[in-house]
């Protein structure tokens, strides 16, 4: 027995119209990358099998500073007390050799007076090099090898006195501590601007000292393969800003906003909207300057990955003038609002121009309907008011309304009388 056939035709069924209708593109997930410069701008980088570990000790005073502030005390607390215990090892030794260790109450030419015991000569020791003189214990001229032994304690006493002071100094003055004030906003932003697809980020300053010389580098860093099959995992790209186009420094007084041009030039021209936020890059924004007070050169970093960055927003203005002052509400530092944006690459507005005033033109009407509806809406409001008070008023004064006057007819054999009420 032959199948009944369809009354509706086969092209105009379920599967028919699924296969002629347009599909959207399918862009696969993307795949969770891990950061190469993480928000705080610390580098998220492993070194592992390094084999010439001897490298590290030829630059002892770097390796030094590097260290953590736990590792670096434990170090200067063990060489002060590894010199002492030497030099009062010394002293015991030059004490013992001359014969001075006597018997409690015996007396006698001493090299150092009051050194009976290695805890007499450790505290000499100690005496000698930090120069507390207590007064109890001290050389005299009968030693030529205590004046020795005097001289080379002082002497290295101040080697290890200049390393270790200098290495403290140089680990609470680090240049990192003054990029701790260095912000930048939590979110990189796409929008035209003058026309132009731009990427921006704003940077700011917490201090009122200045950093001189001030200048910002971006960088995109992502996995390329070049034509003869090479895989770079971490290739970086140089990006640049208007800023570095215009002059060789920013005047960082008040937070700036950076932008980025996205032309045929940029990394960026080919990523739309969609595309971005399945791409695997990472955009890494480097602030460098010399601090105003110190002199030391300063470096702050951070970065944003394709989720950091938002697609058709702007930042917010957060720079007003109050009394004849400029002032700066960093409560509103990364704050942005949604605006007219393509969502299209920058390679096709260049193609199609129209495409951006297209949407321009839509944003223009569809501000000017929100206005009208709004206009709208207030203008009912004061009808209902004024409605409801004209109620009001007719029902308060319905009582002062003027009589009325009504005739009444006068019944038969009386006379004519006009009734006013």
């Amino acid at each position: 027995m032959l199948p009944r056939k369809s009354i509706i035709p086969e092209e105009f069924g379920l599967p028919g119209l699924a296969s002629r209708m347009p599909r959207k593109p399918v862009f696969r997930d993307r795949v969770n990358k891990a950061r190469f410069i993480a928000k705080n701008g610390s580098c998220n980088l492993a070194h592992k099998n390094i084999r010439e570990q001897g490298r590290f000790l030829q630059d002892v005073f770097t390796t030094l500073v590097d260290l953590k502030w736990r590792f670096t005390l434990v170090i200067f607390t063990t060489t002060f007390v590894s010199s002492w215990l030497l030099f009062a090892m010394s002293w015991w030794l030059v004490a013992f050799a001359h014969g001075d260790l006597h018997p409690p109450g015996q007396t006698g030419a001493r090299c150092v007076t009051a050194v009976e015991s290695f805890t007499s000569a450790f505290l000499f020791s100690i005496e000698v090099q930090v120069t507390i003189g207590f007064g109890g214990r001290m050389i005299t001229e009968q030693c030529p090898a205590a004046i020795t032994v005097l001289i080379m304690q002082n002497i290295i006493g101040q080697i290890i006195n200049a390393v270790m002071l200098g290495c403290i100094f140089m680990k609470t003055a680090q240049s990192n501590r003054r990029a701790e004030t260095l912000i930048f906003s939590r979110h990189a932003v796409i929008a035209v601007r003058n026309n132009r697809l731009c990427f921006m980020i704003r940077i700011g300053d917490l201090r009122k000292s200045m950093i001189i010389g001030a200048t910002v580098r971006l960088q995109v860093v992502r996995k390329t393969t070049t034509p003869e099959g090479e895989v770079i995992p971490i290739h970086q790209i140089d990006v640049p800003t208007e800023s570095a186009v215009s002059s060789n420094s920013l005047f960082l007084l008040a937070p700036l906003i950076i932008c980025h041009v996205i032309d045929k030039n940029s990394p960026l021209y080919d990523l739309s909207a969609m595309e971005l936020q399945c791409s695997d890059l990472e955009v890494i924004v480097i602030l460098e300057g010399v601090v105003e007070t110190t002199g030391i050169t300063t470096q702050a970093r951070t970065s944003y990955v394709s989720e950091e960055i938002q697609w058709g927003h702007r930042f917010v203005p957060i720079v007003t003038e109050e009394e004849g002052v400029y002032s700066v509400d960093y409560s509103k530092f990364g704050n942005t609002v949604k605006v007219a944006t393509p969502r299209c690459s920058a390679r096709e507005l260049d193609e199609k121009p129209s495409i951006l005033i297209q949407t321009l033109q839509k944003s223009e009407l569809s501000h000017q309907n929100s206005l009208r509806k709004r206009n709208s809406m207030r203008r009912n409001n004061s009808m209902r008011k004024g409605g409801g008070s004209s109620g009001n008023l007719r029902r308060n004064n319905s009582g002062l309304l003027t009589p009325k006057v009504q005739f009444f007819t006068p019944s038969e054999g009386n006379q004519n009388l006009n009734g006013v009420t």
